[in-house]
């Protein structure tokens, strides 16, 4: 199986609760209120929070059965099971954890109406109970990532995803928009997800197996997830911070606010994730040499793509959001977008290398690059809120961003040095960024440099891919289109 096809699922899988997702925000906003769907957003950021406890194991099971690839049946599958059944019980742990932790932030920190309040504490005691479902579907899909099938976990993944977005609008129209009975809808619909993981994993790794703990690969399993694990505490805590300040510090309509443009700006991340994601079992298997080559091809095709994209974005979003959610929230929530988009832009590429150091087996290094940015990190975002409220949050996620790549691309490939096209790219990007801060859409500014921006985004390409495609052209990219370089 190529790594473009594998890329290809990936992104359809990753495209399609997306799309499902702005379709149904304004369908959320209308049932249950502004109000109440900024402390739903909060719930559902403490669920996916609480959701990757599980001492890194998906993702030590996933590196792990990859490296296990001439390996036998038996052997990865005592690895799944032992992944597994360990997981269980930890998800049982994060749930205590996520119980008291929600308690505490709706019943002390959280800005909203005191019947919200209520409304959102009964709900918490759910939302434990979902945690030890989220995190065996992360072992499931970690099992099916290291054996390639990525074809599965793409339509497992979205006919969960597409269950958790439709069957609590459902009940919030059919029934009422009580948080508890939207809650309890989401976590059924994760329970039906996780049974659609399980079958498919059982389908291509579980045959005539039985449950079992392995102790020498519990042993390998949690050296390498001990320091995954850290890296899933604080890397969605550095994603998620910034609304939980905003809600304890401003008001669950900022968080509304606020949210409405991350979750549209964070799905640039789509594709880097993608080709990240079939690219990670490949390098988990493939010599230090051909992981650096696989990591700087997939690089240069993420700012072939995510590059016009965010540039376009960044002059179309405000627009977009008028018309999508109306002239009041679009107002406010498209400087943000407009900021976010940037911090994203880096992001993308920060994911690459990310994934590599990773598959390489030196998850501790990604680990001390995040730990040395939170404490920074979360002054910082609690300084700017209070002093410049929504935007500042968004500028501070965005050079959190930038910095993260920068570190990761230093530890991954040996060089502080930025690649020279990507440098060219970030000044177009920041000029974009610039000019729509500074000016109405449609208006003479606003056109003149747009168009000074994509002619020269056009002579940038039209100079330096040339040779740059010429290299890769009989090597990388016909993997993504399905033909080359193929990795079994």
């Amino acid at each position: 199986m190529s790594i473009g096809r594998d890329s290809l699922y990936n992104i359809a899988g990753s495209v399609a609760p997306l799309a499902l997702a702005l379709l149904t925000i304004p369908f959320y906003i209308e049932a249950v209120g502004i109000e109440r769907y900024g402390a739903l957003a909060i719930a559902w950021l403490i669920l996916g929070y609480f959701g990757l406890f599980d001492l890194g194991l998906g993702r030590a099971t996933a590196q792990r059965i990859a490296a296990l690839h001439d390996s036998s049946d038996e052997h990865r599958a005592r690895v799944f099971w032992t992944a597994a059944l360990v997981n269980i019980g930890i998800g049982i742990v994060g749930g205590v954890l996520l119980y008291f932790g929600a308690n505490y932030f709706f019943r002390h920190q959280f800005q909203a109406d005191p019947t919200l309040i209520d409304e959102a504490l009964g709900a918490v005691p759910w939302l434990a109970m979902a945690v030890p479902i989220a995190t065996l579907t992360g072992v499931a899909s970690g099992a099916l990532q290291g054996r390639k099938k990525f074809l599965d976990v793409n339509m497992s993944t979205v006919a969960g995803a597409s269950l958790f977005q439709l069957f609590p609008l459902a009940i919030a129209y059919l029934v009422g928009p009580q948080l508890v009975g939207l809650i309890i809808a989401a976590i059924i619909a994760r329970a039906i997800g996780l049974g659609i993981f399980l079958h498919r994993t059982h389908a291509h790794l579980l045959k005539r197996t039985l449950p079992t703990i392995d102790q020498s690969e519990w042993i390998a399993l949690l050296k390498f997830g001990g320091w995954v694990t850290v890296v899933s505490i604080i890397s969605p805590l550095l994603v998620v911070i910034d609304r939980f300040f905003i809600g304890a510090l401003i008001s669950a309509i900022a968080v509304t606010i606020y949210t409405v443009p991350f979750e549209i700006v964070q799905r640039i991340s789509i594709l880097p994730r993608a080709i990240a994601m079939a690219l990670f079992p490949r390098m988990a298997e493939a010599s230090a040499e051909r992981a650096g080559y696989l990591a700087k091809r997939s690089m240069l095709v993420v700012n072939l793509i995510v590059t016009p994209v965010i540039i376009a974005a960044i002059f179309l979003i405000r627009p977009f959001l008028t018309l999508w959610i109306g002239k009041d929230i679009a107002d406010q929530a498209g400087p943000i977008a407009i900021v976010l988009l940037l911090g994203y832009w880096a992001n993308a590429f920060g994911i690459i290398p990310y994934s590599r150091l990773q598959a390489a087996g030196r998850p501790h290094v990604v680990t001390l690059v995040l730990l040395a940015q939170l404490p920074f990190y979360v002054g910082a975002m609690y300084w700017v809120i209070t002093s410049f409220g929504l935007i500042g949050a968004a500028i501070v996620f965005s050079v959190r961003t930038a910095v993260d790549f920068a570190l990761l691309h230093r530890f991954s490939s040996g060089a502080f040095s930025m690649p020279p096209m990507l440098a060219l790219c970030g000044m177009l990007v920041g000029s974009g960024v610039a000019v729509n801060l500074l000016s109405q859409p449609f208006s003479l500014e606003w056109w003149a440099i747009g168009s000074g921006v994509t002619i020269a985004f056009i002579a940038l390409l039209a100079h330096r891919i040339p040779r740059e495609l010429e290299e890769m052209s009989n090597q990388f990219m016909p993997s993504f289109v399905g033909r080359h370089l193929r990795y079994v």
